[in-house]
């Protein structure tokens, strides 16, 4: 049998205007967790995709088990003992969560789906692996840290011996990660083969045995992880030193651009409000960070900020103006910019090209649209490859390109792009770095501190506590819904915002 689950031998995938998968060969040992890492568009995700069946490369082959494998469609990869969870789910999102663990393998007997049996079989998975979910919860309502585990559950139902993880912590919370790692070693133990792709070197160090690195396509070395440091990975992958330490001087605020006054946001559909009565204010020239963990509100206070929910209470005034029933158009025309938690949702149109998406925001503005209402297309060809160049945006066909084709990476690069580029007055940016490469947050960090020192407002919502501690100025944390003190980074410790950020203290108020 030899001592390799998966070989992939000289793979070349190629897609109009790219190379995606420049002669490739990866190959994962029994019982091992075999890390893959590579800059945004290095071909990671698109390795997987061939190796589950969802392309076919033009030249290499695959062997499962030391033998050759045919692996023509997803229910091929099943057969052969492999599941995958990708980077953006594959969740119907009005079934629910039993009813997608077990969606194509469903246990029949007599022509009669026992449906019993699979929840009996899907509660003991949740349970013995820590990933407990609610198998009667429609997949729309719960949160994207429950999506996970419900991919993940629909693995582990399949009984599949090789595990794709393709960025599996870019939706979970510090807690939610530091299980999934345990969950992840523990599959292991039972003979379990995980290939494993993040960003994040911190998690390659803790749980990989081995890395494959891959750069532009093209394999760079595979790396025992004992003997290499995160340093050492970040300039294999870009090909340059990487600084992880956010480099910037003293804030000096302005006047107060941002101001949001004992606002409440409903929580929908009869639940009580997501957030009450919440003050705080953002000037210009300095970073304010909402931090807290996932699912205390954050998601509702941007909604009622950008106008893609109402308020319940409050008011919000944008320099000197209030805004609170201003619709979405009228708080962009007026100077908010918006980079949202979910790109696919609420970023990008994914059927559009490059080049419109980067557009979005600006189409009707007069150096983009003519008289009789056209659209100036080399006007937005010239826009948009200038934003391409700056932002280091890379796709198959440049401006034409569909978003839906690019990386996840390069998807939030061109959302960053569209929305810093438009001279914002104030620019909320939640989740900015969320499944991108070391390289793209160092420049994320270096753009939203730059932004700060040109004088705009910055509200950062994030859930990485690096982040957290490194970037902004100030710290609000909230805990269901509600203030629950401000901060001074430079000033409190991890340790102690993760107390207020559990509820477990609340800042005394002078």
């Amino acid at each position: 049998m030899g001592e390799y689950a998966v070989e992939m031998i000289h793979i070349t995938k190629r897609f109009p205007g790219i190379i995606a998968n420049d002669d490739i060969t990866l190959r994962l040992k029994k019982g091992e967790i075999h890390a893959l890492l590579g800059e945004n568009g290095a071909g990671k995700s698109t390795l997987m995709s061939v190796l589950f069946g969802l392309y076919q490369a033009e030249e290499g082959e695959i062997r499962i088990n030391g033998e050759k494998a045919e692996i023509k469609d997803p229910n091929d990869a099943n057969a052969l003992g492999i599941g995958m969870v990708h980077q953006h789910f594959k969740l119907v999102e009005c079934f629910s969560v039993l009813d997608n663990i077990i969606l194509g393998a469903e246990p029949v007997r007599g022509g009669f789906l026992q449906k019993d049996e699979a929840r009996k079989k899907v509660l003991e998975l949740s349970e013995r692996y820590h990933l407990m979910v609610d198998p009667d919860a429609l997949v729309e309502n719960i949160t994207v840290g429950m999506q996970q585990r419900t991919e993940i559950l629909k693995m582990l139902y399949r009984d599949n011996d090789i595990l794709i993880f393709d960025e599996p912590t870019a939706v979970l919370t510090v807690q939610e990660i530091a299980e999934l790692m345990q969950i992840m070693k523990a599959l292991v133990r039972e003979g379990k083969s995980i290939l494993f792709i993040s960003h994040k070197l911190n998690e390659i160090m803790e749980v990989s045995d081995r890395c494959t690195v891959l750069r532009k396509g093209k394999y760079v070395g595979t790396v025992e992880t004992s003997k290499t440091t995160p340093e050492e990975l970040s300039a294999m992958m870009v090909g340059r030193n990487i600084s992880f330490k956010v480099d910037k001087k003293p804030a000096a605020p302005g006047k107060t651009i941002l101001e949001a006054k004992d606002i409440s946001v409903s929580g929908g559909r009869g639940k009580k409000d997501a957030v009450r009565n919440v003050s705080f204010s953002v000037k210009a020239g300095e970073i304010l960070c909402i931090a807290g963990i996932d699912g205390n509100g954050q998601k509702e206070l941007i909604c009622g900020l950008t106008g893609l929910l109402p308020l319940s209470g409050g008011s919000i005034i944008l320099d000197g103006e209030d805004i609170s029933q201003k619709s979405i158009r009228e708080r962009s025309v007026l100077g908010i910019s918006h980079i949202p938690e979910d790109r696919h949702k609420h970023g990008l149109v994914l059927d559009y090209s490059l080049e419109d998406n980067l557009v979005l925001q600006r189409y009707f503005e007069p150096e983009f649209t003519g008289k009789m209402g056209m659209l100036k297309r080399k006007e937005i060809r010239d826009y948009a490859e200038k934003l391409i160049g700056e932002y280091d945006i890379r796709s198959g066909q440049g401006p034409v390109s569909s978003a839906r084709a690019m990386s996840g990476g390069n998807q939030q690069k061109a959302v960053i792009a569209r929305e810093i580029d438009r001279d914002p007055k104030l620019l909320i940016a939640v989740q900015p770095t969320r499944g991108v490469d070391v390289g793209a947050i160092e420049m994320i960090h270096r753009e939203l501190v730059k932004q700060r020192d040109l004088g705009k407002a910055i509200l950062l919502v994030s859930l990485e506590l690096d982040e957290v501690m490194d970037v902004p100025d100030r710290i609000l944390v909230i805990y269901e819904g509600e203030s629950m003190g401000e901060f001074d980074p430079g000033n409190v410790t991890v340790e102690e915002l993760g107390l207020y950020m559990t509820g477990s203290r609340r800042q005394e108020v002078k």
